[in-house]
């Protein structure tokens, strides 16, 4: 049977006897009255008190780094019986068949036991800015406990769930995927109250034989869903139908949203201002101003869909919308940061995060609007996990690359050749198959008085570009 925290633990996550009986584990060399802080995977990362998981990945198993994260002041080790007798007879642990399902066990039984209010984002682009967005409004409500960086996979969920803490009044779940069958046991553990998908494109073709695939896939956030719970639709994509019906089969209130005609809560963008979106979003019971400093009607449309799901869960919209007024994009995901001197700075749009066609073109419609710059410079690398679709998708983007009006383009990665091929002779600077090539070509090119957009899939490393671009160039202010 599991039991309730003591009335003096309260502060902490679980006790140990809470871990061994929601893992089905038992515990050797510990207090089962200790209290455990936090959860960890890795043991570099580890605080004190935590519990240290050991699970068994692909380049590591954490098991050999159990002594390790126990030495670093964990609590103690969650880890496979099978590995039991590889480590020292000393070290505190809670035993249990698979460390894995022992961390899914342990989330089951935090999601059990939370009252919060649960949120689960899903979507081919926007999925963490509009997590962070919405982090942003129900953090100023309550207690809020959100997923970190994008922990959204098979791992990363439960990790993130077995976190949460009891006295949370929100708990927000970015979901990812990259093949279909993978969101759905996600969704059911999570069990949230309000589904966002914030978009369907081009992204895991490599995985799928159509973007109509893609969108199934992401209607299996439906799957976990609450009885009566709300369904948060983006309406700007071929595949609406196909999202709303698998949201009805699931019984959910259903709202969509959008720049199209079709969506319950239309945007109507403001492009007055090139440092942020604006405008006004309009549905049967709303019609507000809504504004994010960033720039790009894509920003607006995540700002519409967090407000959404936040009025969901009870939050009021003019409530949500001062929030979003003051919310900015996080590094890597569209920040934009002036840097050296205010009278004439580097302007850099920090898009180094990821990257499929959909979010490309989202970035370099931003980059358009840029105006006053002596020179535009694009910094653009490969899109990953495309398939056998890679090579069109890269040279497609060569019209948005056109009308983004860039005077200068470095190209990253193998699939970049057939943009490179698509561009007018002399545009492209320079291609190079990594981030370290053509760095110094891009770090001796820029001055005082360019915009450069950094932008491409994470695998290929241009957040190490943005951060000596940084350097290089001294920040002195952020938009």
């Amino acid at each position: 049977m599991l039991r309730s925290l003591p009335e003096d633990l309260r502060s902490v996550l679980y006790t140990l006897e809470q871990v061994a009986d929601a893992a089905g584990g038992v515990i050797e060399n510990a207090d089962p009255g200790a209290g455990v802080m936090g959860v960890s995977i890795d043991s570099r990362a580890v605080g004190v008190g935590d519990l240290f998981v050991a699970i068994a990945g692909d380049r590591f198993d954490g098991h050999d780094f159990a002594a390790q994260a126990v030495a670093a002041g964990a609590a103690a080790a969650l880890i496979s019986r099978s590995r039991r007798a590889t480590l020292p007879p000393e070290l505190p642990l809670v035993v249990v068949d698979d460390a894995f399902e022992g961390l899914r066990r342990l989330a089951r039984f935090a999601r059990g036991r939370s009252r919060a209010r649960i949120v689960a984002v899903t979507g081919s682009a926007g999925k963490t800015s509009t997590k962070e967005a919405l982090r942003a409004i129900l953090s100023e409500a309550g207690p809020t406990h959100a997923s970190v960086k994008s922990f959204n996979n098979h791992w990363g969920v439960p990790l993130t769930l077995a976190r949460l803490p009891v006295e949370s009044a929100y708990g927000i779940f970015e979901i990812g995927m990259n093949h279909a069958g993978e969101i759905t046991p996600l969704s059911r553990m999570v069990r949230p109250h309000v589904a966002v998908i914030t978009s369907v494109g081009e992204a895991h073709l490599e995985f799928f034989d159509s973007v109509a695939g893609i969108a199934d896939a992401k209607a299996e956030i439906f799957a976990g869903l609450y009885p009566g719970g709300h369904a948060i639709i983006n309406a700007d994509h071929d595949h609406l139908g196909r999202l709303v019906r698998h949201a009805r089969s699931a019984g959910a209130e259903i709202v969509t949203y959008g720049l199209s005609e079709r969506a319950d809560y239309r945007i109507h963008p403001d492009d007055s201002d090139q440092a942020r979106a604006s405008g006004r979003l309009v549905g049967p019971d709303l019609d507000m101003t809504l504004a994010v400093p960033s720039p790009g009607v894509h920003s607006l449309v995540n700002a519409a869909g967090a407000l959404l799901a936040a009025r969901a869960c009870g939050i009021a919209p003019e409530r949500a919308a001062a929030v979003l007024a003051r919310h900015k994009a996080g590094a890597g995901r569209g920040e934009i940061l002036a840097l050296g001197p205010e009278d004439r700075p580097l302007l850099l749009i920090d898009e180094s995060y990821n990257a499929n066609p959909a979010a490309m073109r989202a970035a370099l419609s931003v980059f358009t609007t840029l105006s006053g710059a002596d020179r535009k410079v694009l910094v653009l690398g490969d899109m990953r996990e495309l398939g056998a679709r890679a090579p069109a998708l890269h040279a497609g983007l060569a019209e948005a690359v056109l009308a983004s009006g860039a005077d200068q383009v470095y190209l990253v990665g193998e699939q970049m050749e057939h943009l490179a091929a698509a561009l007018p002779e002399g545009l492209v600077q320079r291609l190079c198959r990594t981030t370290q090539e053509i760095a110094p070509a891009v770090l001796g090119a820029l001055a005082y008085g360019d915009a450069v957009m950094v932008k491409g899939s994470n695998g290929v490393g241009l957040a190490s570009l943005v951060d000596s671009i940084k350097a290089q160039f001294a920040q002195s202010a952020q938009r």
